[in-house]
């Protein structure tokens, strides 16, 4: 890659640990699709391993609430299975302790935790989930 200046300059990979709206913004086009992938280009994609689950569930909740027609909830799935990303166990109970603490789901807590036992970045499109990160000492890609 080249700099401004015309220097060559190393991109050093990283761990990245994505959030599932990150995932299905970028399986369905949305704005945010460019700019996650130039922040993920070269790196690692990590997610806790309960990514596959939560992204069945919120394609079918957006089929549910119209968002989303039947025919795309399977074309979405099979973009997204397109995407390298390295599933590691959640850690249940550490994760809950993070929910309780901030008054959230467990979902996004196993983001965090992940975030956290990896001293990874955390990417998401979820503003509340980028506070409490910053409060835990998780790195936030924007």
């Amino acid at each position: 890659m080249l700099t401004k200046g015309g220097t060559a300059r190393t991109i050093v990979p990283m761990k990245i640990v994505a959030d599932t709206n990150t995932f299905i913004a970028v399986a369905l086009n949305e704005p945010e699709r460019i700019r996650i992938i130039e922040l993920t280009e070269g790196h690692e994609l990590i997610a806790p391993d309960v990514l596959p689950f939560e992204i069945g569930n919120a394609l079918t909740a957006m089929m549910k609430k119209n968002t989303l027609a039947k025919e795309e909830v399977l074309s979405a799935w099979g973009a997204i299975q397109q995407i390298p990303v390295d599933l590691r166990p959640a850690d249940i109970g550490k994760a809950l302790s993070i929910a309780i603490q901030f008054n959230l789901y467990a979902y996004d807590a196993y983001f965090l935790q992940c975030a956290k036992d990896l001293h990874s970045p955390l990417l998401t499109l979820d503003m509340a989930m980028q506070r409490i990160a910053r409060e835990l000492g998780i790195t936030i890609l924007e």
